[in-house]
């Protein structure tokens, strides 16, 4: 068992699967919660999670008992509030920062394999991971402090996400989150009355630095591949996978090319990966109508970026690439890629 002092009378304790935040006397709580969310007071806030072999039908079935079963493990029966993870509870990070007159501990379990963009349409057949919050705040925040407070440590969340680039599995856009994520602000209710919690407030800016560095730390334990993967790793999770685009380069006459030969070719050109990842950047932009307004016509300049020229001479030269139906900006950096390593033969 693992035990640390976050406070006074406060407490966190890590034993098994589970992570509690104990008070001596109460927290003053806003939460999302699955078990005794909204606005308690409780004396322990848990974070479980769910065991090895443990099926999702038996959780779903009946989840109190596999909460009420773990609560047990750090001798909770009442006056608690629980979370649930698939993320390893062992996994956790835990960032402090204490300040002259309050201070905020954030302690996160982060898993995104099945991270998702707020507002997309998603078709969910299985869950995976949970980016759970705790935020401890040893001062007395008012009620719309605390409700300001979940605000601040959601956006830093996603703010972690955007740093890793992780992407939505249903879309490919840029992941907000994943679709089971709880966020729980625990205060002791004593000491300095604080009334705003917004990002620029003193406890905001707080609240936000502790909860992006936990959430960070958390899912790069948990799944440490956020922090290592290729190129064509990040244009997979854009759904631009290496069969997709062999597949549409097929279309072009003069560019026979199978999977396996423009994996040669990308490998080989390391130049030519950056290319790519830059040219799908732009690409995020051109989807969301948000490319800068020097330029009237953004497909033509996709031209020219895909023959790595600023002339629009040369570019207006270029075949017409209409049948691939990839990114533009995207769609003419490959295909220049392909074309010159094929010449170089």
């Amino acid at each position: 068992m693992e035990q640390i002092d976050l406070a006074d009378n406060v407490k966190l304790i890590v034993k098994e699967n589970v992570l509690a935040v104990f008070c001596d006397s109460a927290f003053k709580t806003e939460s999302s919660a699955f078990y005794c969310g909204g606005h308690k007071q409780v004396k322990a806030v848990l974070n479980v999670g769910v065991p090895d072999g443990y099926n999702d039908r038996s959780l779903h079935l009946d989840p109190l008992e596999l909460i009420t079963s773990s609560a047990a493990k750090v001798g909770v029966t009442n006056d608690y509030l629980a979370m649930v993870t698939a993320a390893k509870i062992q996994n956790y990070s835990l960032v402090t920062q204490k300040l002259n007159d309050f201070s905020v501990s954030v302690a996160a379990t982060a898993g995104c394999q099945h991270g998702e963009s707020s507002g997309e349409q998603m078709d969910v057949q299985e869950i995976h991971g949970t980016i759970n919050v705790i935020v401890l705040i040893d001062a007395d925040p008012l009620d719309s402090c605390m409700v300001a407070s979940v605000i601040t440590a959601t956006e830093a969340k996603s703010a972690a996400l955007r740093d890793l680039d992780v992407r939505s599995r249903y879309t490919g856009d840029s992941a907000t989150g994943s679709i089971t994520d709880s966020v729980t602000i625990a205060s002791t209710a004593r000491g300095k009355t604080i009334s705003y919690g917004g990002p620029a407030s003193k406890l905001g800016k707080a609240v936000a630095f502790c909860t992006r560095k936990a959430v960070t730390e958390a899912l790069l334990k948990q799944e440490p591949f956020w922090g290592s993967r290729t190129v064509l790793d990040r244009l997979k999770e854009r759904h631009l996978g290496l069969e997709k685009l062999a597949a549409e380069l097929s279309k072009v006459d003069d560019l026979a090319v199978d999977v396996d030969g423009l994996a040669e070719i990308l490998k080989n050109n390391p130049f030519a990966g950056a290319y790519l990842l830059a040219a799908a950047k732009m690409d995020d932009d051109y989807k969301k109508n948000l490319l800068p307004t020097d330029f009237t016509d953004w497909t033509e300049v996709s031209k020219c970026f895909g023959a790595c020229s600023f002339s629009k001479r040369d570019c207006s030269k270029l075949p017409n690439y209409d049948s691939v139906n990839l990114p533009p900006f995207l769609k003419h950096a490959l295909i220049k890629i392909v074309k010159s390593a094929q010449s170089e033969h």
